[in-house]
């Protein structure tokens, strides 16, 4: 039986047309379609169906005319569309005499090239919407096996109309000429039904008009680029569309990495710029002469594409899917274009999924709304989510390379147990259109089969099903469907607002596409008051990637631990009207998760490979709560487990530099990462020695101590363990230096050398007074052997401290602030801010330093701090200082980044910006200075200071670009809530110390600074009870300060403070809760800015100050008890 449709005849009214040619178009293998004239409000109705046609190949054939000036322009731009994707597009050419009034849609379905079936129809409608399914329009169907001889004679003077010389192939500049020969719209007669229809004209949705509002703000502000995070479902594409249109952009270039999303935002923009031309630029297609450019970044990224284009080609662009952008060809990409403005967009559900994005855009979060800001602007519906036990056993299945082994998974979940428990529950919950996810094409293809044999209408749809994506979706509307079984088809690009039910029955190992999934289901409806979604979850760890992305959670144990007890109390964070429930076994299957095993480290390792777009370090696998004893049960050691785990090449995690030298010294690696440690000195003396680069050449035992006391100091958490002797010393003295060095020797050089066991492998030995390693470090393993060295000294500091925390050695609380970032502080490199000034910088002198989110994500292995020495840059709108700390990020080309041919990701810079430049000094060493590098009219660069003072200098071929500025460093966040003596604290802001201005005095004043420095001890020892209480904290926030009794309101010191607010400069605030620890003097803990709010009284002043950061809730405790 011909699967063309049957009826012979269809007249419209109760017995429309647009059935009949859905099914025609849903069945052919070859389509070829004219009408007088096509408006968009027809096009609509049979688009979906013409996308599928053209994604399985069918051959497209549409021809349409220009008589009277009928077919709408708009429907013309979106053919242009269909035919990048194969459809060919013709029109016919009236000239305004032939009358052009031909309505025939012709079928055939063929295979191997031979016609076996076929059907026409001959008749009145056009393509629209009165014709297709409001008017009274006749169209007669001819069968091809009815009466072959009609159906060749239709087929036959189609290609004679299709191919006559006055039928012209549609591009956009007819559609240019077409436009400027329409008649104004007041003179065409409406002669033809459905002829003035017109679509009308998309408006921004609420939260798309504050968006509108942030950008141009920002743009206002002088930003030139900005990251958008939008869930999905609240509409990035069309954000972007208006936006560009906002900004009267003539060149936009849209970039995404998937053909579905430049197809999807081809025509978004084309709804709302209708006037424009658009094309495609990708593997296949290179329109240039266009004014919208929608392009692959796998193709355009690559450099030589992207000489096509000048810097300014485009005065808009667009990134999609912008947590993609920290790959190398994007990054290539965003170094090249210079727009008016560029829009990174992303629905990314997590902070750290978006990597170093946020400083791609300038550090400019501009706008940033998630799933439940939908919700609650009741732009999304709500929903009922269930939690709902899986029976599959998950451990069973083969974990690789942060995937289940897909055929192993399929054969799991597509059983008959699996199904009915799917059944059971879908019966229990569903309501009247469901869409389930399936894994593969077998399992959604077995469950559509379970669920129809059981009396559930139900399909399987997806590349190869007999049943297409639009023809499904149809019946799903209309009832005659129940439950649509897809693999990805429905991932994103399709309107689905009248599913109600989601079922998902795969695993997970996209946050984004969980996100995509749920959000199919998210649109508003007619009769919808809420989406029912039913998950299974199983007893894997990937698992949490739902309730991660849904409720934004930590990858670390704690945050699991509170969401666990949150759903057991029914207390998760929904948007109102929205519900969630786990039940039980669900809830006991997430409790077993969090415990350490190895499936789950290599989910979190996965995980923080793809956050970091590298292989994250032992320390930041701690950091996020893996449990590296469970690696080493499992593979032995951290660097074997590393070395195992393979990217998506098949290739070790591992570099091959660093393969060759764990092969060769993995012996000691283990040691390092599994040694014993009463104390941590044994890990400090291996710092000290890779600092000393005494791997490669051997310290004497007398530099390795006084080195090793170095250290302790720069780790302070760590100075309890000193003999109290050494605790009350910043630096070892002279005096003490022999006794420090015979300790050393008997604790951890004879630990090292193998003293305190016998037998065993001893990787250390001391030789003439040197403490040498056992093995030999070849030159061109060296470096790659320290950095492996230090990863794992750095884990075992942090496992240390942990350690002590957890016993309450330390005094001062730390709370964890997931705001907080690390990077790395080269303690010894001074950018001189001047000339050029000899710095004894070496690479291994690092302190790790943390900083806030507002400095944008920070990648350790690029951003580093080091500061300004000088005044020549101590000008302008934003000076550097002496002393300030400066937030810089490495050029990935380093020191080969010559002046005259900087590095390619920022040749786009290089004019007016401020750079860290170092040269080699006459005499040996490295030099730095920090300038603005500016360009001259003759193409030579110039080094420029921002105070007139200091002439600029031209710049040589010796100088070589390093970094680049990003940010200064407020003081207040990098020095926040750590302690320090006050001998210290004048180098911290830039000052030298002297002793009379700082030792003596509560209330510091320098000469050379406009800050202010409050030193408080709260417990004042030896001060009668009611004086005790006259510097306290009221709270977190506030804090309330007495003056010494000789200040008053109108000295200099009162004024100084009650008029802060207006002078320059800022008051600090430093607090110790006792002036002395164990005799000795006690570090101030750096409390932060302060604001003046009121005081009272004279001589002494009593003063209230607002904390500009609040103290954590252990720190207040801390102080306050």
């Amino acid at each position: 039986m011909s699967p063309f449709p049957t009826k012979h005849l269809t007249v419209g009214g109760d017995d429309p047309f647009l059935p009949s040619l859905l099914d025609a178009i849903n069945h052919a293998t070859e389509i070829s379609i004219t009408t007088a004239f096509i408006r968009m409000t027809g096009v609509r109705l049979i688009q979906e169906a013409l996308v599928d046609a053209v994604n399985r190949k069918a051959h497209v054939r549409i021809l349409t005319g220009d008589y009277l000036g009928i077919t709408d322009p708009n429907a013309l731009r979106y053919f242009m569309l269909l035919q990048e994707q194969g459809a060919e597009v013709r029109v016919f050419e009236s000239q305004g005499r032939t009358s052009f009034h031909m309505k025939a849609y012709l079928f055939t379905r063929s295979h191997d090239g031979v016609v076996e079936e076929g059907c026409a129809f001959v008749g009145s409608s056009n393509i629209s919407q009165a014709a297709l399914i409001d008017g009274l329009e006749w169209n007669l169907r001819v069968d091809r096996d009815e009466d072959e001889q009609r159906f060749q004679a239709i087929l036959a003077e189609y290609e004679a109309v299709y191919t006559d010389d006055r039928c012209k192939p549609l591009t956009h500049q007819w559609i240019d000429g077409y436009l400027k020969r329409l008649p104004p719209p007041n003179i065409i007669s409406a002669t033809e039904p459905g002829q003035e229809e017109v679509e009308p004209p998309p408006t921004p949705s609420p939260i798309q008009k504050e968006a509108l509002a942030a950008l141009s703000h920002t743009r206002e502000n002088g930003y030139r680029r900005g990251l958008v995070v939008m869930a999905t479902g609240l509409g990035k594409t069309w954000l972007a569309a208006f936006d560009s249109q906002e900004m009267n952009a003539k060149r936009v270039l849209f970039v995404a990495h998937r053909e579905e999303i430049l197809n999807q935002a081809e025509e978004t923009f084309l709804r709302i710029r209708s006037d424009v031309k658009v094309g495609r630029y990708n593997g296949k297609a290179r329109d240039l002469n266009v004014d919208m450019l929608f392009a692959s970044v796998q193709t355009l990224g690559r450099t030589r594409h992207l000489q096509t284009f000048g810097r300014d080609h485009f005065d808009y662009v667009v990134v999609d899917e912008f947590h993609h952008a920290s790959a190398r060809t994007y990054q290539q990409l965003l170094a090249h274009f210079t727009p008016r403005f560029l829009l990174g967009l992303t629905a990314t559900p997590e902070r750290t999924d978006q990597s170093d994005i946020l400083g791609l855009c300038d550090d400019n979060l501009v706008f940033n709304r998630d799933l439940f800001d939908g919700i609650e602007a009741k732009l999304l519906c709500p929903f009922s989510y269930q939690g709902i036990a899986d029976i599959v056993d998950y451990e069973e299945i083969a974990w690789r390379n942060g995937r289940f082994d897909p055929n192993q998974l399929t054969n799991q979940l597509a059983t008959h147990a699996r199904a009915m428990h799917n059944l059971r529950h879908w019966q229990e919950h569903h309501q009247k259109r469901t869409l389930a996810f399936c894994i593969s094409q077998k399992h959604a293809d077995f469950m559509a089969e379970y669920f129809d044999r059981h009396g559930v209408k139900a399909v399987s749809v997806h590349s190869e099903s007999k049943v297409l994506r639009n023809e499904a979706l149809a019946q799903l509307r209309s009832g005659e469907l129940d439950v649509i079984f897809s693999v990805d088809l429905f991932n994103e690009g399709v309107d689905l607002p009248s599913i109600d039910t989601v079922l998902m029955l795969r695993p997970t190992e996209s946050k984004i596409i969980f996100l995509q999934q749920l959000g199919r289901g998210l649109r508003n409806s007619e009769n919808k008051e809420r989406l029912v979604v039913l998950d299974f979850i199983g007893n894997h760890i990937s698992f949490f990637r739902k309730p991660e992305a849904l409720f934004k959670l930590g990858m670390t144990n704690k945050a699991r631990k509170d969401f666990i007890e949150n759903a057991k109390d029914e207390n998760l964070p929904l948007p109102p009207g929205c519900f969630a429930n786990y039940d039980l076994q669900s809830i006991d299957f997430m409790e077993k998760l969090i415990e350490t095993k190895i499936g789950q480290q290599e989910e979190i390792y996965r995980t923080l490979y793809e956050s970091y777009g590298r292989r994250p370090v032992l320390a930041e696998f701690y950091t996020a709560g893996g449990g590296v004893d469970a690696i080493r049960r499992e593979h032995g050691q951290w660097l074997a487990f590393v070395e195992s785990e393979c990217n998506g090449e098949e290739q070790s995690d591992l570099t091959s530099p660093e393969q060759s030298c764990f092969a060769e010294y993995a012996d000691f690696f283990r040691e390092l990462e599994t040694t014993k440690l009463a104390k941590s000195f044994k890990l400090v003396l291996i710092e000290a020695l890779v600092e000393l680069e005494g791997f490669a050449n051997p310290p004497n035992t007398v530099d390795l101590a006084v080195k090793s006391f170095e250290v302790l100091q720069r780790r302070r958490a760590l100075l309890d363990d000193l003999p109290k002797k050494y605790i009350k010393h910043a630096e070892l003295p002279a005096k003490d230096q022999k006794a420090w060095h015979k300790y050393w020797l008997d604790k951890p050089i004879n630990a090292w050398v193998g003293g305190n066991k016998s037998g065993g492998t001893a990787f250390f030995a001391v030789n003439d007074d040197r403490f040498e390693f056992s093995d030999t470090v070849a030159d061109e393993r060296y470096d790659t052997f320290s950095l492996l060295v230090q990863e794992l000294v750095n884990y075992r500091f942090l496992q240390y401290e942990a350690r002590l925390i957890s016993k309450g050695v330390t005094q001062l609380p730390t709370a964890h602030n997931e705001d907080l970032q690390q990077v790395p502080y080269f303690t010894d490199l001074k950018l001189a801010c001047g000339y050029f000034r000899t710095s004894p910088h070496d690479s291994a002198n690092i302190e790790y330093q943390t900083l806030p989110k507002n400095y944008g994500d920070i990648d350790p292995a690029k951003h580093f701090i080091a500061r300004a020495a000088g005044d020549s840059m101590n000008g302008g709108s934003s000076p550097i200082k002496n002393g300030d700390y400066l937030l810089l990020e490495l050029l990935t080309a380093g020191a080969n980044a010559a002046i005259g041919q900087p590095p390619a990701e920022y040749a786009g810079d290089t004019n007016y910006s401020v750079v860290a430049i170092e040269q080699k000094a006459v005499t040996g060493g490295d030099q730095y200075v920090l300038r603005t590098l500016a360009k001259q009219g003759d193409g030579q660069y110039q080094l420029t200071a921002k105070n007139p003072e200091y002439p600029p200098m031209a710049a040589t071929d010796e100088m070589n670009v390093f970094a680049r500025l990003k940010k200064i460093i407020d003081v207040n966040d990098i020095l926040l809530h750590r302690e320090f003596y006050k001998h210290e604290i004048a180098d911290l802001f830039g000052m030298a110390y002297q002793e009379g201005v700082w030792r003596m005095h509560g209330h510091v004043c320098p000469k050379e600074s406009d800050d202010q420095f409050l030193f408080v001890n709260l417990n004042k020892q030896g001060a009668v009870a009611n004086q005790k209480f006259h510097d306290y904290f009221v709270d977190q926030s506030h804090f309330h300060w007495q003056s010494q009794n000789r200040t008053t309101p109108d000295n200099e010191k009162g004024l100084g403070i009650i008029e802060a607010n207006e002078r320059p400069g800022s008051v600090y605030l430093f607090v110790r809760k006792f002036s002395k620890i164990r005799g000795k003097g006690a570090p101030f803990v750096f409390c932060g800015r302060l604001k003046y709010l009121e005081h009272t009284g004279s001589a002494p002043v009593d003063v209230d100050f607002e904390l500009e950061s609040p103290l954590s809730e252990g720190l207040y405790d801390f102080f306050s008890n």
